[in-house]
């Protein structure tokens, strides 16, 4: 007896037009999927750059706080309030600013995203450029560039590179870029540079000195975090939440998935992937059924169960998922470096990722067979014969 899997790989090699229209269509399924999950994936990594490299473990915001690009400020009293707990080691603050930046080449300007630190903490040990350069933001109007930042700010890091530091402006405020770094974009900053608290502030004088953005708190070795996040959550006052790095990082992203569009849109169109995947991948094997429904007629007529005949259909719809994942994610994989070159996203095939698009197309592939078998009802022996 021929094997359910040898028949199906026999029928569909028999047209082999038909197989490469399948082929296709899974394949471009593959890439629709891919290409939503990875947008939506960058979205999601890249909104919390700068919380993976801040280091601490307990964080104190606004309540009204909602992304980093749009920073919420609270009273610096409650730093000082926070160092007096048991298990705290030390309280740190964080300064971010939306500012306007000078294209250096052009003139032009663009919103651009400002951090400000203490220079004498290790608050960004995260990134090793910024930890290696604090003493160049203690000079006054001194920033670090970051080197990922789109190309609209100008060529500001080959010029740095050949010419060493060039000036520019902020807010319309004189400030040399004195060195590098790597960061990266996200959806809500193209650009970003990294200076000195008072830095930032002469940058912006409006902004009154005793407003913090983030409050990054360090525990003793041994403590545990969410102890800490308790006893601060129950004694300040309203005006600061108290948050682990972990939740910290998940209210971003809740933000990002939940509270606007693009979340949605990204899960739209996997769902869109799968509905157009199936619908192709139906159409074939429905078509396939129906051309060899005599064939079917005969096996079940020579003693062949439904049974072995669904699984003829089943393992068709296997070697279309496999044969069309593997072109699809080969187109994916350049595309996404493509998508990596022109937005700076942090787009790439993790081997997760991969194998949950494998799973999503064979199961679109094993649900069109499901639909397709009910052609098969129509393989009646008394017809051949």
């Amino acid at each position: 007896m021929i094997s359910a899997g040898r028949l199906a790989w026999l029928q569909l090699r028999r047209e082999k037009v038909r197989l490469l229209v399948a082929v296709a269509g899974v394949a471009f399924a593959v890439v629709l999927m891919l290409m939503q999950l990875g947008f939506q994936d960058a979205l999601f990594n890249s909104s919390v750059n700068v919380h993976r490299h801040v280091d601490g473990d307990v964080f104190l915001l606004n309540p009204h706080y909602n992304i980093l690009a749009l920073p919420k400020f609270f009273p610096r009293r409650r730093l000082y309030q926070a160092l007096a707990f048991d298990g705290v080691a030390s309280v740190t603050p964080l300064y971010t600013m939306i500012v306007r930046w000078q294209n250096p080449a052009t003139g032009a300007t663009r919103d651009m995203f400002a951090v400000g630190i203490d220079p004498v903490s290790d608050v960004l040990d995260g990134l090793p450029e910024v930890a290696a350069q604090r003493a160049k933001i203690r000079e006054p109007d001194v920033v670090l560039f970051d080197e990922l930042s789109r190309p609209e700010y100008g060529p500001v890091a080959a010029t740095f590179r050949s010419s060493g530091p060039l000036a520019t402006e902020v807010n319309q405020h004189g400030i040399t870029v004195g060195g590098l770094f790597r960061l990266g974009t996200s959806f809500g900053v193209d650009g970003s540079i990294v200076t000195s608290d008072l830095n930032l502030l002469r940058m912006i004088p409006a902004r009154p000195q005793g407003a913090v953005s983030i409050g990054v708190v360090r525990v003793r070795s041994g403590v545990d975090p969410r102890r800490v996040r308790a006893a601060l959550e129950a004694a300040l006052p309203r005006d600061v939440v108290v948050l682990t790095k972990q939740e910290y990082i998940d209210r971003e992203i809740d933000y990002w998935s939940r509270s606007t569009p693009i979340g949605y849109v990204f899960t739209f169109g996997v769902a869109m992937g799968l509905v157009v995947g199936t619908i192709i991948v139906y159409q074939i094997l429905f078509a396939d059924v129906a051309d060899h429904l005599p064939e079917y007629a005969t096996l079940k007529a020579i003693g062949y169960s439904n049974r072995y005949l669904a699984g003829v259909v089943v393992m068709e719809a296997t070697i279309l998922a496999v044969v069309g994942y593997i072109p699809g994610l080969a187109v994916c994989a350049w595309l996404y470096r493509l998508t990596r070159s022109a937005t700076m996203l942090p787009m790439m095939i993790t081997l997760g990722r991969g194998i949950q698009i494998l799973i999503l197309t064979a199961a679109m592939c094993w649900m069109s067979a499901l639909i397709a078998m009910r052609k098969l009802r129509s393989a009646d022996p008394a017809d051949v014969f």
